[in-house]
């Protein structure tokens, strides 16, 4: 370890290791052509001698901040969604030189301003977006500045660009298919607000399904996933409450929290789900598993969407990427006893 002063740099690793200062270079830079072993050495002498890069140094030399901003709004759609993001995107990074910044943006806040401030001053070599709207602002100045990024969600600009989208029409589609098995004939699903493209997805999916299946519907125009915890309990309430004998509500919710108000509301009023009403809900976590182990849940894995889009964002950047790179992830269904 290196005391006062003198910080620790890439020719004390080079010294320690009996390597040439290109090879440490190249290897902290995660290089392929450096031989993985060689890597992984040079990786654990530099956290042992506490060596950190020069950020204002490299940047000056190589014109790049070897930063990656995630721009992440903070919401209750699906419980841990930002966790498993960063989770995902943290394990992309690993070994490439690159580190990742989060700036959050706010539902009603003008959410363009701080990713021009992140351009327009060098803070990042390449964004992640969350959240994505079918004609969304952000992506439409980040094309225009040609600037890297990839977003989680599509949009419906002509101009294509990267993204890792979840294929929520087939979620929905299947969903209204399972609540048909299990004798649902009043079927609703809790939208996110209009704007955002998987409102669309989701909408879509859900439509066609209940047109071939011929059931009746509700969407709620009062109540989206955005909606508070009480909002949504006092929707499930009354809608419940003004049902004619013999229907058997089946909900769709494309979020935890979403399935937990309306749970919480029904069961206040005396309903059973399984009895009085059916659910399909997406979900990431574990959480709903270990409360109802019988609810019909759809897996969205936020976490691998997160190591899609680190490494896409990778690929743009050293230039490795072979065109547009579009990925829609599957739903994995876990139906109890169908």
């Amino acid at each position: 370890m290196q005391q006062g002063s003198n910080k620790p740099t890439q020719k004390t690793i080079a010294h320690i290791m009996g390597l040439a200062v290109t090879t440490v270079s190249r290897a902290l830079k995660g290089d392929p052509k450096i031989a993985e072993a060689t890597r992984l050495q040079v990786a654990k002498v530099a956290e042992e001698i506490g060596y950190v890069p020069d950020r204002a140094a490299q940047r000056l030399r190589t014109g790049k901040t070897r930063v990656i901003g995630l721009m992440l709004s903070p919401h209750d759609e699906i419980f841990g969604f930002g966790n498993s993001m960063i989770e995902g995107l943290t394990r992309s990074l690993e070994g490439s030189g690159y580190h990742l910044i989060i700036t959050p943006t706010f539902s009603g806040g003008d959410d363009i301003e701080p990713i021009k401030y992140v351009v327009r001053n060098g803070l990042a070599d390449g964004l992640v977006l969350t959240r994505t709207r079918n004609f969304d602002e952000r992506i439409r100045y980040l094309l225009e500045k040609k600037f890297p990024f990839v977003c989680h969600g599509r949009t419906d600009f002509s101009q294509k660009h990267s993204f890792i989208d979840f294929n929520n029409e087939d979620f929905a589609f299947q969903a209204v298919n399972r609540l048909a098995d299990l004798g649902c004939n009043q079927l609703s699903i809790i939208l996110p607000q209009e704007g955002f493209t998987f409102h669309q997805h989701l909408r879509y999916g859900f439509m066609r399904a209940v047109r071939q299946a011929g059931l009746d519907y509700v969407i709620p125009d009062r109540v989206t996933l955005d909606s508070n915890l009480e909002a949504i309990r006092s929707w499930a309430v009354e809608l419940l409450s003004d049902r004619k004998e013999g229907d058997v509500f089946g909900f769709i919710c494309p979020g935890e929290t979403s399935y937990l108000a309306l749970n919480a509301g029904l069961r206040n009023i005396g309903l059973k789900r399984g009895v009085d009403y059916q659910a399909v809900v997406k979900t990431n976590s574990a959480i709903l598993e270990q409360i109802s182990p019988t609810l019909d849940r759809v897996y969205e894995d936020i976490e691998n969407a997160g190591l899609l889009m680190g490494k896409t964002l990778l690929s743009i950047l050293d230039g490795s990427n072979e065109g547009i790179s579009q990925i829609v992830q599957d739903p994995i269904f876990s139906f109890q006893n169908a």
